[in-house]
């Protein structure tokens, strides 16, 4: 399958990609934050997709009186017009589907401390060292593999052995995705510069497999076309029919490794809206059992807060062994860009 290379709308999170994106989508709003700044109503950019996000938002806004007016976009772009912005965003919440776009902010001093209340519903290996800001959901990377050629045990736990001659040709992998570069941020953070890079160059040079989206992927591996494919593990949890009956099941890593990585979606509040009771009556709402179980049963990701079951079809969040990583660490997506566009990948 030829390489595919991703549109513009990936770019690193430096202040030039910032005014790119910028000058992209529009000019920056005028509107100071101060004007925006009641109870009643609350600007929320928004990195995870309408359609999954919409519905909850909904229910927010018809419990708690406050309008939400919510402004779609991908976490990176987001992430990079909230600092070109800065202090005249009119954002009072960002909502964002990785850690990295988060520590982006915080990184900028853009993000506020939440309060104990909020920060103490989520496990610590989840939420920001710092406070700032609040981890929602949990995506555990894992590899879908065609169970009609193969059963778990041949499927490595460790995406370097993907690199073996027996693969070669044979893993699907989708480097303009930003979880895919949330995984190799978190490999370059955990094991080093110059071994992502080399697991990269392996990978090319064993003829990774290149596609657009990990939807893709899935249904590839679930129609034989390709027998493996790094995802995260909601694509194959939400499917329409019952998920343990597909063709494509799933290997998760070896605990403690980076290839077992959870990462997070998760909320901040902008320092400018600081003393937003909106803000924050919109954060714990997040955190809170209602959206937990909505996560869960909707969008099919791991629940973060304590007394709400994971997805149907998965193991339990605490069985999963994700490594020793603190999730802030994750906001060098411009290195990775970099490292995937150095190896041919973008």
């Amino acid at each position: 399958m030829p390489r595919i290379h991703p549109a513009l709308g990936v770019l690193a999170l430096t202040v030039a990609s910032a005014l790119a994106l910028t000058s992209c989508a529009g000019a920056a709003p005028s509107a100071a934050p101060s004007e925006a700044q009641d109870d009643t109503s609350l600007i929320v950019y928004s990195g995870r997709d309408e359609a999954l996000i919409a519905p909850l938002i909904e229910q927010f806004e018809q419990q708690s009186g406050i309008d939400v007016d919510v402004r779609y976009a991908g976490s990176t772009e987001l992430a990079a017009q909230l600092l070109e912005e800065g202090e005249r965003s009119p954002a009072q919440v960002f909502l964002s589907q990785d850690s990295g776009s988060l520590g982006a902010v915080d990184g900028a001093g853009m993000l506020a401390s939440l309060p104990d209340d909020i920060t103490s519903v989520v496990p610590p290996a989840y939420t920001s060292s710092d406070g700032n800001w609040v981890g929602l959901t949990g995506r555990a990377r894992v590899i879908a593999y065609d169970s009609q050629s193969y059963t778990a045990d041949d499927i490595p736990g460790n995406v370097f052995e993907l690199t073996q001659p027996q693969w070669r040709g044979k893993v699907a992998i989708v480097p303009s995705n930003a979880s895919f570069q949330a995984f190799v941020t978190a490999l370059r953070v955990q094991e080093g510069e110059d071994r992502a890079r080399q697991w990269l160059t392996d990978m090319v040079a064993n003829d990774a497999q290149v596609y657009s989206k990990n939807g893709e992927v899935l249904e590839a591996v679930n129609s034989g076309a390709v027998p493996l494919g790094l995802i995260n593990h909601y694509y194959w949890a939400r499917s329409e029919q019952d998920p343990t009956t597909l063709r494509a099941q799933l290997k998760f890593g070896d605990p403690g490794t980076v290839s077992a990585l959870v990462n997070v979606t998760g909320a901040g509040i902008l320092s400018t809206a600081a003393e937003s009771t909106a803000a924050r009556e919109f954060v714990a709402f997040l955190v809170g059992e209602q959206a937990q179980t909505y996560f869960a049963e909707e969008t099919f990701e791991y629940p973060l807060a304590a007394g709400v079951d994971a997805p149907a079809g998965v193991p339990a969040l605490d069985q999963l062994g994700g490594p020793d990583i603190d999730l802030s660490s994750l906001s060098s997506v411009d290195r990775t860009v970099g490292l995937l566009t150095e190896t041919g990948l973008l």
